[in-house]
């Protein structure tokens, strides 16, 4: 039990006294950055399900669901 004690202790000093936090404007600008790219990437792979289901439907006569 002191282990788990001593493993608490030293975590919270750890994230106290030794972590730097990135301050708020970073923050948002990461937060930005990451949504961004996710939306560009949803894009992209929505335009490759289009063309994939284009390909399948029109150049091989496939139908799909």
């Amino acid at each position: 039990m002191d282990k788990i004690t001593l493993y608490m202790r030293e975590s919270y000093n750890e994230l106290v006294h030794n972590v730097t936090w990135p301050s708020y404007s970073t923050l948002q600008t990461n937060t930005i950055l990451v949504l961004v790219g996710s939306a560009i990437f949803a894009l992209l792979i929505f335009g490759m399900d289009v063309v994939w289901q284009f390909i399948i439907d029109n150049v091989y006569g496939i139908t799909t669901g």
